[in-house]
């Protein structure tokens, strides 16, 4: 018999798991409020390139940043020990804990260095809003009592990846923030929901288990399934009041296809890893989503 040699992961992990470890497929649910708030900034004024690419950096920062974290507290818990969705690095072995602790404070750092420099130059507002994001983010999942295992991750995904990223991203370009941003933040913060709850609906058992508190595992299979297509229909009614101020907004009913698939797979019962696939679509839907009301309010 020839023995069998079982290959460890490597030190460093893989560029691929890296990658992975990154969640890029779920980047929609960042570029999406940007583009809404650069929209807003258009009709309102003017945009500038490197406010722009400073605010790109900015949330991408802490984003990533917080991702890296995630996977690190994750899996230092044991919460991403039996998980059910794509592997993260720590909870798999591909990395150690330092090395994704270690590369999401260089993302935080690039994030808060550029929170600073938008600080100097537009607003000193941005102080505050740069110690908001990095506290929430390492908190999310970081920390002796991290709220995200309390059921507050779906507010916080809300404000971050609907209030404060349109609303900054607009402030940023035009110096305050107007009305119209924080009704365009509305539909994008419900859609980001979403995206967390097909998250949280697939591992409901393994967090649960875990003692990760989410809403899913309040709520309950059958009624986190009704929450996300609540969460979808809301963000096309909250979207449709915009219509009133900007006409072309309605353009977000192009949309309406991309919301047939994941809406049809979570409300028909899948489980575990077929809910990857809703996973994805609803980054797509949250791209179009964004892509089409980004345009319609900057006509």
């Amino acid at each position: 018999m020839t023995a069998t040699v079982q290959q460890r992961p490597a030190p460093g992990g893989t560029v691929r798991a890296w990658l992975a470890g990154a969640r890029l497929k779920t980047l929609p649910v960042t570029l999406a409020p940007i583009a809404v708030g650069e929209g807003i900034a258009r009709s309102l004024g003017h945009v500038s390139w490197w406010r722009t690419v400073l605010t790109l950096l900015f949330m991408l920062g802490f984003v990533l940043g917080t991702n890296f974290f995630n996977d690190y507290s994750d899996g230092v818990r044991g919460t991403d020990d039996h998980r059910q969705g794509p592997a993260r690095l720590v909870g798999s072995g591909r990395a150690s804990p330092r090395q994704v602790l270690r590369f999401g404070m260089f993302l935080y750092a690039v994030a808060i260095v550029t929170g600073a420099v938008l600080a100097a130059t537009v607003s000193w507002w941005m102080l505050a809003v740069t110690a908001y994001c990095g506290l929430a983010g390492w908190f999310y999942t970081g920390g002796p009592r991290p709220y995200g295992y309390r059921a507050l991750g779906d507010l916080s995904i809300f404000l971050f990846h609907g209030v404060i990223a349109v609303c900054t991203t607009a402030a940023v370009q035009l110096g305050h923030v107007p009305l119209l941003a924080l009704g365009a933040s509305v539909p994008i913060g419900l859609l980001s929901c979403a995206l967390l709850t097909t998250n949280n609906l697939r591992d409901i058992r393994t967090d649960a288990a875990a003692g990760k508190i989410t809403v899913a595992v309040l709520l309950g299979e059958k009624r986190t399934r009704v929450y996300y297509a609540l969460c979808v229909t809301g963000a096309f009614a909250s979207a449709l009041f915009l219509a009133e101020a900007r006409p072309w907004a309605l353009l977000v009913i192009a949309a309406v296809p991309s919301a047939a698939f994941p809406l049809r797979r979570v409300l028909s019962g899948a489980r575990g890893r077929d809910l990857i696939a809703a996973l994805e679509h609803t980054c797509l839907l949250l791209l179009a989503f964004g892509t089409l009301l980004a345009i319609g309010l900057a006509l």
